[in-house]
């Protein structure tokens, strides 16, 4: 019970269809003083929802867990220069894994929550499909959890649009059918991403370049920054330069370089294939090569790609070169409605590589 309106609904559900139901809460963040963390609000719509089902609710806190096992992990990967997905993480790591496992021990026959996404049994096992509601579907975020855990989990909404579930808290008179979805992850929630990180992770500056090594401006820390951002790289008019906005094409780590380049379909900014760690498969390994297809972020569309195994690794080649495929993303693989599993992303491979840059490039603005 998360004190949203699709975990009260996954609950209701589950009592409309005579389950036995208790409710878990869980929180994994320890700085309660944060204003942008709501954690303790959402316990009280957590409690509240209990209540009108007259269920039990239990509180955990995976604080812990949670920042040696999924938050370590994520500034680990922005120090390395990487943009990491923790939802991810925390599914594979504390949802469907401290959690679950509490939850077992509690006496817990099934383990529900409110993802958008739907299990199914076949005669080979237990396979992950994506949710009904197209725009909600979360097994992208799903595709890591341990397989052995989809026999033991419900989605109770996976088949409802979010607009059936709105529609069913209302008639339920669930207190929270009207909150507003939460955006983020909580120890990050609402607030500028940079000062965030600025927390843990000093600034480290250096210098922004175009794709040709001339020097425009400064950057504050190559992790503060992700491939294909335009807001919040500080550069302005340049005298001599179109006025097209710039976006971030690479970063450069061994000269703590930032690549920025203008237009959101310059060349730099698409890659036609890339590199991944190994796959995690959540069901029998498929044989490579693979025709499928593939998300390179939440909000993507399918792309048709070929999985193959070289000498070097795994490789994933696009049907058409897509925009600001990032290291540290997921790449999660899809056949139809099934999610295959998927890994993460480690080198793009661009559809044009970049001009080396001059031995000394003059400066553009002041530093």
């Amino acid at each position: 019970m998360s004190g949203g309106v699709d975990s009260a609904v996954a609950a209701w559900r589950l009592l409309e269809r005579g389950y036995r139901v208790q409710g878990l809460f869980m929180s994994n963040w320890d700085e309660d003083d944060d204003a942008y963390c709501t954690t303790a609000e959402d316990f009280q719509d957590a409690r509240r929802v209990c209540e009108r089902l007259a269920i039990p609710l239990h509180k955990v806190s995976f604080a812990a867990e949670y920042r040696a096992q999924v938050f370590e992990h994520f500034l680990a990967e922005h120090r390395a220069g990487r943009t990491p997905n923790p939802d991810v993480l925390c599914n594979r790591q504390i949802k469907f894994g401290v959690c679950l496992q509490y939850a077992r021990r509690l006496g817990a026959d099934r383990f529900a929550t409110g993802h958008y996404a739907r299990v199914l049994q076949t005669p080979s096992g237990y396979q992950l499909l994506r949710g009904i509601d197209a725009a909600k579907d979360q097994s992208y975020f799903l595709h890591s959890i341990d397989p052995a855990a989809l026999s033991l989990t419900l989605f109770p909404i996976g088949d409802l649009t979010k607009q059936e579930v709105r529609r069913l808290a209302r008639e339920a008179a669930l207190p929270v059918f009207d909150k507003k979805d939460s955006t983020g992850i909580c120890f990050i929630g609402e607030r500028p991403f940079q000062s965030f990180l600025e927390r843990y992770l000093p600034a480290q500056p250096g210098a922004i370049e175009t794709a040709t090594g001339e020097v425009i401006g400064r950057h504050q820390g190559l992790m503060y920054y992700t491939l294909g951002q335009r807001h919040g790289i500080g550069i302005g008019g340049i005298a001599g330069q179109p006025e097209d906005p710039w976006y971030v094409a690479a970063k450069d780590l061994d000269r703590n370089v930032l690549i920025v380049v203008q237009g959101s379909e310059h060349p730099l900014l698409l890659g036609g294939s890339f590199r991944v760690a190994p796959p995690h498969w959540l069901g029998t390994e498929p044989r490579l090569p693979l025709e499928c297809t593939v998300r390179v972020r939440y909000r993507q569309a399918d792309q048709p790609c070929t999985v193959r195994q070289d000498a070097r690794g795994t490789r994933v080649t696009l049907a058409a070169p897509q925009r600001a495929i990032t290291p540290g993303q997921s790449a999660v693989f899809y056949d139809g409605e099934l999610c295959l599993g998927g890994a993460v992303i480690e080198q793009v491979l661009p559809v044009q590589p970049r001009v080396a840059p001059r031995a000394a490039p003059p400066l553009r603005m002041p530093i």
